[in-house]
């Protein structure tokens, strides 16, 4: 796709490299950014080319280094920002994405630059990272669903530390808690995040939906009704197996 302004996408192989593209403001999320986020996330969501995405972030210093501070207070109105949110709900379509979205994390992932990738289903980082939520030191929270993201990742009492003091935490902590899935040398990022996104296009991308499905809405649920849910869909892949032997003529 081309036209883009604040990122970068290409398609190679079955994977989507989506690049975040303002590496002189550490690639600062901003209104277009978001707005052409949202549109490659929908973009390879239905390209049946693409079996899995990829988040990276442009420049040597930073993955992401949050929302674009110089933009707060700019919207037309408090009623204006919120209608052009929820008619543009990049997070809520991240939250239900069935396919696989890993990120690869070097430097500076801070604000919405971490929370992106908590949406993210694989978080890889280099050593050279730095993740933290500091919202609370300029006066506000964290308003990309950091909030409720970071503790259903991490321990209850590191995500309260990292929200109320603001305070980062270096790669090797990360992988401690659980916040990131491997850390590696700054040169191995992106051939990492490759080859494990590459794993994942040799599954049935059916079975790696529901179980995505499974899992997410299940945090919610009574364990009980959470596997209900899980029979449903265990249920669901099975019939559809068969339709396909069916329709292949197999039996």
């Amino acid at each position: 796709m081309d036209g883009f302004q604040t990122i970068i996408y290409e398609k190679e192989g079955g994977l989507a490299w989506v690049t975040l593209n303002r590496p002189d403001v550490l690639n600062a999320i901003n209104l277009q950014m978001r707005d052409e986020l949202w549109e490659v996330v929908h973009a390879a969501l239905y390209d049946p080319e693409v079996g899995a995405v990829i988040f990276r972030g442009a420049g040597e210093r930073a993955f992401c280094a949050g929302a674009d501070i110089s933009e707060f207070g700019t919207a037309p109105s408090y009623v204006e920002a919120r209608r052009a949110r929820q008619q543009r709900d990049l997070w809520g379509v991240l939250e239900e994405y069935p396919k696989p979205l890993l990120a690869a994390i070097h430097g500076y992932a801070l604000g919405a630059g971490i929370e992106l990738p908590l949406f993210c289903d694989i978080r890889i980082a280099s050593e050279d990272a730095r993740l933290g939520l500091p919202e609370v030191n300029l006066g506000y929270i964290p308003s990309a669903g950091g909030t409720q993201t970071m503790p259903r990742t991490v321990p209850r009492g590191v995500a309260l530390h990292m929200i109320l003091t603001g305070d980062p935490i270096d790669a090797w902590e990360a992988l401690r808690w659980g916040l990131v899935h491997r850390v590696v040398p700054r040169a191995q990022l992106y051939a990492e995040a490759e080859a494990l996104a590459r794993r994942l296009l040799e599954r049935p991308p059916q079975a790696l939906g529901l179980a995505k499905r499974a899992l997410r809405r299940g945090l919610d649920l009574p364990l009980e009704e959470a596997l209900r849910q899980d029979g449903r869909l265990a249920r669901r892949l099975q019939m559809d197996a068969r339709v396909r032997r069916s329709l292949a003529g197999e039996g």
